[in-house]
């Protein structure tokens, strides 16, 4: 695939042509024609056989490039920054880098009525730690679909990733459906729950099903656009020993064509 420079396809968002609303949505759409850097703080409570507090900080810049007329490249790159709580009296709290994931997402530049995009997910054994990943190459297929209708945005995102091999191998599924109404002065509604599976772990200790939601709102700090929100949730399926209660707090900057 050639690389043609950022992405600025038509409908793509501008600074002095689109107003708040134009922009919240492309905000709220995985695959927009737009640069933004989200920074996403998940703090898991009463994590680990100690209940301790876990403190995950996602750093996930989306950079879309143009391929043709007709298609773009948006790339994703999730790269977690860990605080573990200790899990057992030998092994003490741990801070580091966890496992890169980037996404590559095939999209149409013009979609219609359903935005959709498909392409890889890879896993990178950065882990600065044994407990904070798992330090084999890994790969899985990526997919995002949604659609935006009044003030409604609803879609899912989902990957599965194989990694590594024997005792130490990973094979891991994340579904997470998202649903936002936006209302007026760049308000919005959202849930956005992280649906995880563990398919190595045993029948009562595969699932992590969420349930909770928040609120958010897109404001300037100057001409800087700032989507900021913040989400709670209850695992009401977990395994054990993992998080019981989680608070999310998101700030994205939007970087739209000027």
């Amino acid at each position: 695939m050639a690389w043609t420079g950022p992405a600025h396809a038509q409908g793509s968002p501008s600074s002095s042509a689109n107003n708040a609303d134009e922009l919240r949505r492309a905000a709220q759409n995985p695959v927009a024609n737009m640069i933004s850097i989200p920074f996403q703080n998940n703090i898991n409570l009463n994590a680990g056989p100690y209940n301790g507090t876990q403190n995950i900080l996602n750093v996930q810049p989306v950079i879309p490039f143009r391929l043709s007329e007709d298609w773009n490249l948006v790339t994703r790159w999730v790269t977690p920054v860990m605080a573990q709580p200790r899990v057992s009296h030998t092994e003490g709290p741990e801070f580091g880098l966890g496992n890169i994931q980037p996404s590559f997402f095939l999209s149409p530049a013009r979609p219609g009525k359903l935005i959709w995009g498909v392409g890889p997910v890879f896993w990178l054994p950065t882990a600065t730690d044994k407990r904070l990943g798992n330090n084999d190459w890994g790969a899985g297929p990526s997919l995002v679909l949604l659609t935006m209708d009044g003030p409604w945005v609803v879609g899912v995102l989902a990957n599965n990733v194989w990694a590594g091999k024997g005792e130490d191998r990973v094979n891991q599924a994340m579904i997470q459906p998202f649903v936002n109404y936006n209302m007026k002065d760049g308000w919005y509604l959202t849930t956005s729950p992280a649906i995880t599976a563990n398919w190595l772990a045993d029948s009562g200790n595969k699932w992590t099903l969420p349930i909770g939601g928040g609120i958010g709102r897109l404001f300037k700090v100057g001409d800087l656009p700032i989507n900021a929100q913040v989400q709670g949730f209850y695992n009401a399926v977990r395994p054990d020993d993992t998080s019981d209660v989680q608070i999310r707090l998101q700030l994205q900057v939007l970087l739209p064509e000027k």
